[in-house]
């Protein structure tokens, strides 16, 4: 990867796509360097990056990724992997479904709030005004665990019909 993008694709226009969604992304309340790497990762073409080909892209400080991909790594925005033979790390967003794969590595972690608030509510005992508030937790967290697996089960669905409009409406070539 050379500058702000791969052959082929716009540099001023990803740069322009990559500033919007880091902009979004930091009004949501993601750091702004984080927001940035993750930004580039989702509009970049290419399907992998080491530090380096961050912080070349991005014209940042290595550290400045260090620390970036430390956090989507840990909120499962990024995916960190090895490759045989290659010394740096990797890390990714999946090509195929991005979103949903990145929900769906997420729904431990909702089932791992419910059992914290669980746990404390047991502590402090549920019929306390506080116990009373984390079993509602425990419910709350419970519901949107199990609505974002049957949602998921259904963006599958809606997605294979969406490609399969897609290539109704694609025309043979010549």
């Amino acid at each position: 990867m050379n500058d702000l993008a791969s052959a082929g694709q716009d540099s001023t226009r990803l740069h322009q796509a990559v500033d919007e969604l880091t902009a979004v992304l930091t009004q949501s309340g993601m750091p702004r360097m984080a927001a940035r790497v993750f930004a580039y990762a989702l509009a970049e073409d290419s399907d992998r990056y080491t530090a380096a080909d961050f912080a070349e892209g991005l014209h940042i400080s290595p550290a400045a990724v260090s620390g970036a991909v430390r956090h989507l790594v840990a909120g499962r925005l990024l995916f960190k992997e090895h490759a045989p033979g290659l010394r740096a790390d990797l890390y990714r967003v999946y090509d195929e479904d991005a979103w949903s794969a990145i929900v769906t590595a997420r729904l431990p972690m909702l089932w791992m709030w419910e059992q914290a608030v669980h746990d404390a509510a047991e502590l402090v005992g549920p019929e306390t005004r506080g116990g009373r508030r984390l079993v509602e937790s425990e419910a709350f967290f419970r519901f949107l665990r199990e609505e974002l697996a049957a949602m998921l089960e259904r963006w599958k669905q809606h997605r294979r019909e969406l490609e399969v409009a897609e290539r109704g409406q694609e025309t043979p070539s010549s």
